[in-house]
Order: C-alpha cells, then structure tokens, then sequence
C-alpha cells in the first residue's frame, strides 16, 4: 500500500486517534477536517488511519493530507473490515491513550481534549460521549429521531443525549492503550458489534465506561430505508456472532426484536397449516393471537410517533411508523438468519456472504 506518512517523534506522542476505513470519499475529508480542527495546544498526537484497500479516491485524499501535515499517517488493511483495520491502527499507535474516530462522524473542536480529561478524572477504562445526529432532509430526520427514541433502541444510554454516568457501551471510544492490549484488541471475527463485544469484555473483567455529554460528536445516518434496513440487518446477525462466543446476551433488550419477528413468523406459518388442514379452531385462534399483537404493535408504533414528532418536529410524523418498523424488522430478520449460523456447523462459508460482510454506512 505504500509507506507510512511522517511520523511525529514517537517518544512524546501522548494521544493516537485511529481511523478505520474503506472507500469513505464522501467523507473522508470532512472527517480529516474535523480531526486537524481539535484543540491540541500542548499535546503530542498523531492520527492513524488504515484504509481497507480504498479503490474510490480516498486513498488519494489521505495522501494528499499526509503531505501536508506531518500528524497523519495511514496503513493498510488487507481485512477491509473495522475490526482489522481498528486493529492494524493500535498496533502501529505510539501514543499512550487511544482514540478512535469514524469517518461518518463530525467532532466538536475540544472532544480529543475532554476524553483524555475525563479518562483521567473518572478513572475509567473506556470514555465517550453520547451518540448525536447531525441530518439534512425530513426523512433523514425521521430516521435519526427514530435512532434516539428508546422504542427503537431499547433504551440504550448512549442514544440518550444527555445522559452522564456508567454505562455498559457507547461508540467509539478512549482507552489507554494498555487496555487494549490486555482485552485482546477488537475481535477480526466480527464484521459488525465489534464495538459491542470488546466493551463487553471490559466489563465483565470488571472494567468501567463513563459516558458524558460534554463530549460533543456527530453522526450522519442514512436517509434511504433500504440502507437503514441493510445496516441493522447486519447488526442484528453479527449479534448472534457476539452471543455465541459470550454464551450470553449483553443485555436482553438485543433479543426482542428476534422475539417479535419469530413470534408473528409462527403465528402465519400455524395459520396457513391449519387453514389447509381444515382445523378452523385452531386457525381461529392463530389468527386472533397475531391480530392481536398485530394491532398492539400497530398501536404502540403510531404512539410512539406521536411522541417522538412531538418532541423532535411534527413534519417527521408521517414517516417515523415504517421508520421504526424498519428497525425493528431488520434487526430481527437479520437475528434469524444468524440463527442458522449459530446452530448449524454446515454453514460455516454462510456468514461471509456480502450480504452480511459488506459494509453499510
């Protein structure tokens, strides 16, 4: 892939920010921007970025900014995937704490600053703030409106804007860099969750996160539902990857939506058993079970589209009902299929098809 930008002088780089990515340019100049805008009086930094085999220009973006500024510099990244590549950049990292950054995500000018400070402070192992939404359009408003409300997510805290205390994940991150080495880095296994399950590793070796609103980031979600659907597909079968090696969920709001999905699935299926079979009572019954939660859910999603356009902009109402049915169904449909991997030995080539590896922005 070519040499490594100009390092700064490694005995004194305090901080690292690493970067994964792959054919981000759209992006990617934005994000550089937003990395070289950070407040970094006094501090010794630098900036890795490994690029997954970039064939759409960025590669060339990263040259172009190498040449300029001394900080950053890039490494390749054969695997094409974060977990790889997040990787290849902590190993190439000389700083002592980590930071990571996405390349779909813009920074307020003090957030390198106020993780090292609340890193330090808290006495934490993990630091971050909140996952914020910058958007442009109505849909793509429905769309992060849906991503904070606590139907969709299940009430994690780091959709929650303004929550500061523990928590049990929260995107991206700031580590020392010993903290990751002794966790093991990121898993390679995984194309998706890999933020997840090594923050779950953390924890249950009694490892702590602080998550604070005073570091300021946002993050550019897709518009289009076919992306939404595709990206939280992936997330829910990457899901069952992290369950299967922990033997546990990381918290049982990851399986409800699978819970729904099966649940209406074999409601259908009884009903067209026993439609063809003649059984009428129990097509009745069937059919009585899944309009009922049918409606409830109906029910549920029309209020709580009510609650979120009432809070975020009624112009996002007519669109938050499939908003949220889109997450709710992907995740879960993508659970299912992850299913088939987890219990069968005779898929092993399964879970590397595209449609679970490629990834979605």
């Amino acid at each position: 892939m070519g040499n490594d930008f100009a390092m700064t002088d490694n005995h004194a780089t305090q901080i690292s920010i690493i970067v994964a990515c792959r054919n981000e340019i759209k992006h990617i100049r934005s994000l550089l921007d937003s990395l070289l805008s950070q407040d970094m009086a006094g501090i010794s930094w630098e900036a890795i970025v490994a690029d997954g085999m970039s064939d759409d220009g960025t590669r060339d973006v990263l040259e172009e900014y190498g040449a300029r500024y001394p900080q950053l510099r890039f490494v390749a990244n054969p695997g094409r995937i974060a977990s790889t590549g997040l990787n290849a950049a902590i190993r190439a990292a000389s700083g002592e704490i980590i930071i990571r950054m996405d390349a779909h995500t813009s920074y307020a000018p003090n957030y390198c600053r106020l993780c090292v400070e609340t890193l330090e402070g808290t006495g934490a192992d993990n630091v971050g703030g909140p996952a914020r939404t910058r958007t442009v359009g109505v849909r793509a408003r429905a769309v992060a409106a849906a991503y904070h409300s606590r139907f969709s997510t299940g009430g994690t805290k780091f959709h929650d804007e303004n929550y500061e205390g523990w928590v049990d994940t929260l995107p991206y991150g700031c580590w020392r860099k010993s903290t990751l080495v002794g966790l093991g880095l990121f898993d390679e296994a995984l194309v998706r969750n890999q933020d997840d399950e090594l923050n779950l590793r953390l924890t249950r070796t009694g490892g702590r996160i602080w998550q604070s609103p005073a570091i300021v980031s946002w993050y550019s979600p897709r518009p289009a539902l076919s992306s939404l659907f595709h990206q939280y597909f992936q997330y829910g079968f990457w899901k069952v990857a992290v369950i299967r090696k922990h033997r546990l969920p990381g918290s049982w709001r990851h399986v409800v939506p699978i819970g729904f999905v099966l649940t209406n699935a074999l409601l259908l299926v009884c009903m067209a058993v026993t439609k063809a079979a003649g059984a009428a009572e129990w097509f009745t019954a069937s059919a009585v079970s899944w309009l009922t939660i049918a409606t409830a859910y109906a029910v549920a999603t029309l209020t709580a589209s009510v609650i979120t356009a009432r809070a975020r902009g009624w112009v996002i109402l007519p669109y938050l009902p499939v908003v949220f049915a889109t997450y709710h169904l992907s995740y879960g449909f993508g659970f299912l299929a992850g299913l088939r991997w987890y219990f069968s030995s005779s898929v092993q080539a399964f879970h590397r098809q595209p449609v679970f590896t490629r990834i979605t922005r």
